[in-house]
């Protein structure tokens, strides 16, 4: 991701993550988006707390964040980028298509704040190919291929 560093970041709270996302809580899983170029790259952040409701089973005593749901942060964080570009978006949702070359380098624990960046690899029409990564620290724990198309909410009309 390039950017200027005399530049202002783009930053997205909770609340307008909620206007551009139809997730909620428990699944919601981007915290705040820290800076974008729109219709070309975020940045946003997952804080993992011991309070997550996926650590009562994964695992009780040596927890481990799921590489599934932060597959799913890294889509959402790019749904944040995709969304803030569609005009009727409430009306509209984005679902996952294919899921390619994901990697998980080091495990993700409570205490972490798990950064995700991911960048539009092409756009064309309701397709959408993105290429995310997410780190820890600065050390890379996890990347992959998405495909998502941008459907109409079901009962929904455009």
């Amino acid at each position: 991701m390039t950017e200027s560093p005399d530049r202002t970041p783009n930053k997205i709270d909770l609340l307008g993550i909620m206007e551009l996302l139809p997730h909620r809580y428990p699944i919601l899983l981007v915290d705040r988006i820290l800076d974008f170029e729109p219709g070309q790259w975020i940045r946003g952040v997952k804080n993992i707390s011991i309070g997550e409701h996926v650590f009562q089973g994964h695992f009780p005593k040596q927890p481990v964040f799921p590489g599934v749901l932060i597959v799913e942060a890294m889509a959402q964080t790019g749904g944040c980028l995709i969304m803030q570009n569609i005009p009727n978006r409430a009306q509209k949702v984005i679902y996952f298509m294919a899921i390619d070359n994901v990697k998980f380098r080091k495990p993700v624990t409570p205490g972490d704040q798990l950064v995700m960046e991911v960048k539009a690899v092409s756009v064309k029409g309701k397709i959408c190919k993105m290429r995310g990564e997410a780190f820890v620290d600065g050390q890379k724990a996890a990347e992959a291929d998405f495909m998502c198309m941008l459907m109409d909410v079901p009962g929904e009309k455009a």
